[in-house]
């Protein structure tokens, strides 16, 4: 076999009709649509939310109302139970949670929840924290210092 020898399988390609193309085509003037009507138009039905009058149902919702507020903070969070990896001792900050894969990237800025147990003393410096997790860090026996 060759490369000019590739054809599709039979059955597989099938042409377009091709309408509105005369009389002795079989589907010419009209071109199957019949006469007059919303279907005989070009554009059926109109935009894809046109309701012909009504509210449309997209402006009904209540959640399309509202703002997005441009200078909203988002947090990486993080829970206790994902600190047990950390050794004993051991400073936590943004870098150290980054290479620790806890989080995607040290730009973030870091919100300590706290789900979970704490076992060994750690120091932890993140933006935020909740004051669960702070309790839990320092019976521990560790520290929590908030970044500005």
């Amino acid at each position: 076999m060759k490369l000019h020898d590739l054809q599709p399988a039979p059955g597989s390609k099938k042409h377009k009709k091709r309408v509105g193309r005369g009389i002795s085509a079989g589907q010419g003037k009209t071109a199957g649509r019949g006469t007059k009507g919303e279907g005989a138009r070009r554009a059926k039905g109109g935009s894809l939310y046109r309701q012909g009058g009504n509210l449309p149902f997209f402006r009904s919702l209540p959640f399309k109302r509202g703002f997005t507020n441009l200078r909203r903070v988002e947090y990486a969070e993080v829970n206790l139970d994902r600190l047990a990896d950390f050794a004993s001792g051991a400073e936590v900050n943004p870098a150290t949670l980054a290479h620790a894969g806890v989080i995607r990237d040290e730009a973030q800025r870091v919100v300590l929840l706290g789900r979970g147990e704490v076992k060994q003393a750690l120091t932890v410096k993140v933006h935020r924290a909740s004051e669960s997790a702070k309790t839990k860090i320092e019976a521990a026996g560790g520290k929590v210092e908030i970044i500005a």
